[in-house]
């Protein structure tokens, strides 16, 4: 409180207290309760016999969506090609199932002959002293518990009975015949009856697609039709999207691993390639179990260690190749997700679901995660687990300064600037991060030590991106624009109602730029400064404790022909006459302008009325406009006289002739 009496400033002022009254009266998106989602979560728990299936069923039907459409596009019906695809694709699934089994059926009888090789690295593991201390402190501890465990099961036999040995005895198991043939047909029965109930259901899904579409925009966003078909159209899209690409990505990674892995002389080549194809599907964990089993038998098949170096470097490379290379440049990763939201939703439905949960857990959370953006109920799944930044630039860059982080803030700026130019990124981002500042100040929520370290950090922002400006002032191209006509032609087009006004040169032209009432108005002087140093001019800056009365008298003012001053708080107009009026005094060929880095929506006064107001020679509300105004060329405006009034005097009564000299 005693920094805003400080400043002249009193926190009922009626501007920026009713942009945040009015931000704060905005309305709050409801969430749903603990209750609801926890109720969710064991509904999904305990009915997994039936929700998994369904699921399952759903995402293939988002996979072959697109095969089905692009065959009724070559002229086969609606069944045909429901029924073609389904067939093809549960075939090339039962294929590879075949394949893993005959391949995992040869290598179990083969795994006796390995034990030497592997017995053999053992014992020179042992003699090298590489981890021998370790392998015998196990095989020793183990040894002991082994001996105690004997030793506490086993009773001493009596003094007086005599010792017999035992006797073998050998259990014959009389089963009937179709008691054997429940035995194995039992196990088959569930996962066939599964499998056959999701081929059921993807062809009724396929078939009655649009009508399930209807019924479900019926059942819940019949009110908001445009919302929901923009839902159920990204997620069938992205889903599909996802399935698609990451199959294709596998099958890219998964034949030169094959291949590999056969010319290495790795048996079962072709099962670990299928295996690896399959296990990319698990995010993060996938790759690295598809490529521990390969390793471990490359360790057992030669007695030496090149194999395994050799097949290790197979799958380090091929994994950079995929995740830098091809991933890139078929689709990019955009499966809307962030890479930690990717992890948890791993372990949420493998904890749900099992195995089969981590399979389908990604393209499950991109459902989630479109039915958060589209639904504001649940926004807070997008918030969770989207990978699009919740936070607003400016916001993101003000809580940077509140931190009293100037260097994260750089490297989101630098970021920016590669595709905006200096004077973009301050006019849209730091100058409306400082007006935040500003709001908190005025609401009584920062201290003067809080609103002098943010004032500090964003003038090192401002510092530490001196190499940019200077760069950018270097350059052989036309001076910075506002997206001009010229501008680069690989740049967007311009958005409608942007400014196209071109920044003019400030060669030759000297300006004074200063903060109007606190550390924060100085460091939006200092951006302002910056911007006309690009542009060419000769700048110098001062604080707002050198625009008292007695620090105008100070400045050195002859070599100055125009000095900008800005306020982050809209209601500092009389300050801003005060100002102007003294400023002028000084020098009377002097350029005043006033920047309020702030508009009122309502104000309907023009910027040219606003300068006869406050007898300035120019008021801009933005950074385009106190550029304009700083390197225009116009004659500085004359002072104005406020008139005097003049004091009323009382008339004089007439003066009478003395009675002597009247007679």
């Amino acid at each position: 409180m005693a920094a805003n009496r400080r400043n002249g400033m009193h926190p009922s002022e009626p501007g920026l207290v009713g942009v945040v009254s009015a931000a704060m009266a905005l309305p709050r998106m409801s969430l749903p309760t603990v209750a609801t989602v926890v109720a969710a979560i064991a509904a999904l728990y305990f009915g997994r016999e039936v929700f998994l299936p369904i699921a399952v069923a759903l995402l293939l039907t988002f996979a072959l969506a697109p095969l089905v459409s692009a065959l009724k596009r070559v002229g086969i019906p609606r069944l045909p090609a429901v029924i073609a695809s389904v067939l093809g694709a549960f075939t090339v699934l039962a294929l590879f199932s075949f394949i893993v089994a005959t391949q995992v059926s040869e290598l179990a009888q083969n795994i006796p002959l390995y034990q030497s090789n592997i017995l053999t690295k053992v014992r020179s593991l042992k003699e090298t002293g590489v981890g021998g201390g370790v392998i015998a402190r196990l095989s020793e501890a183990i040894e002991r518990v082994g001996q105690e465990l004997d030793r506490q099961e086993t009773s001493p036999p009596a003094a007086d009975q005599p010792r017999r040995e035992p006797v073998p005895v050998e259990i014959i198991a009389r089963e009937r015949p179709l008691q054997v043939l429940q035995n194995l047909i039992g196990p088959l029965i569930s996962p066939l009856a599964s499998a056959g109930l999701i081929v059921v259901v993807v062809i009724f899904m396929l078939l009655e697609r649009e009508d399930l579409r209807d019924r479900f925009i019926r059942l819940v966003g019949y009110g908001d039709l445009h919302r929901t078909t923009e839902a159920l159209q990204e997620a069938g899209k992205r889903v599909g999207r996802y399935l698609l690409m990451q199959l294709v990505v596998n099958i890219v990674y998964a034949v030169p691993v094959t291949a590999g892995l056969w010319i290495l002389g790795i048996p079962n080549a072709l099962l670990w390639g299928l295996l690896a194809l399959a296990l990319r599907f698990v995010p993060y964990i996938g790759p690295i179990i598809g490529a521990l089993l390969p390793l471990f038998l490359a360790l057992a098949v030669a007695p030496g260690w090149s194999l395994v170096l050799w097949t290790a470097g197979l799958f380090v490379a091929m994994e950079m190749i995929t995740g830098n290379v091809v991933e890139p440049w078929l689709y990019g990763s955009r499966t809307g997700l962030s890479p930690l939201a990717i992890i948890v939703a791993a372990i949420f439905w493998t904890w749900l679901w099992g195995p089969l949960g981590l399979v389908l857990s990604t393209p499950l959370t991109v459902c989630l995660v479109v039915l958060g953006r589209h639904v504001p109920q649940f926004e807070f799944l997008d918030v969770l687990f989207g990978n699009e930044p919740v936070l607003e630039p400016h916001a993101r860059l003000y809580q940077r300064l509140l931190a009293g982080d100037p260097e994260e803030a750089t490297d989101h700026a630098e970021e920016m600037l590669e595709e905006k130019y200096l004077f973009e990124f301050y006019d849209k981002v730091a100058i409306p991060a400082l007006l935040l500042g500003e709001q908190d100040r005025v609401r009584g929520v920062m201290g003067d030590e809080q609103r002098r370290q943010v004032a500090a950090s964003a003038q090192m922002l401002v510092a530490n991106l001196d190499d940019s400006a200077r760069e950018e002032a270097e350059e052989d191209d036309d001076p910075a624009t506002v997206e001009p006509a010229t501008a680069d032609k690989d740049k967007p087009a311009q958005a409608e109602g942007e400014d196209d006004t071109e920044l003019p040169d400030g060669t030759d032209i000297a300006v004074l730029c200063a903060g109007g009432r606190g550390e924060l108005d100085d460091a939006a002087a200092a951006m302002l400064a910056q911007v006309l140093e690009v542009q060419g001019a000769t700048v110098s800056k001062a604080s707002f404790a050198d625009m008292d009365p007695t620090g105008i008298r100070r400045l050195e003012l002859d070599a100055v022909d125009t000095v900008v001053v800005g306020f982050l708080n809209r209601d500092s107009v009389k300050h801003a006459r005060f100002l102007v009026r003294r400023l002028k005094r000084a020098k009377s060929a002097l350029r005043v302008g006033i920047v309020f880095w702030s508009k009122d929506g309502d104000d309907k006064k023009t910027e040219v009325e606003w300068a006869n107001d406050i007898n300035a020679d120019f008021v801009g509300f933005g950074m385009v406009e106190a550029v304009l105004g700083a390197l225009s060329s116009d004659p500085p405006v004359a002072l104005k006289i406020a008139a005097k009034r003049r004091m009323r005097r009382r008339p004089r009564p007439a003066r009478k002739a003395p009675l002597a000299a009247a007679k």
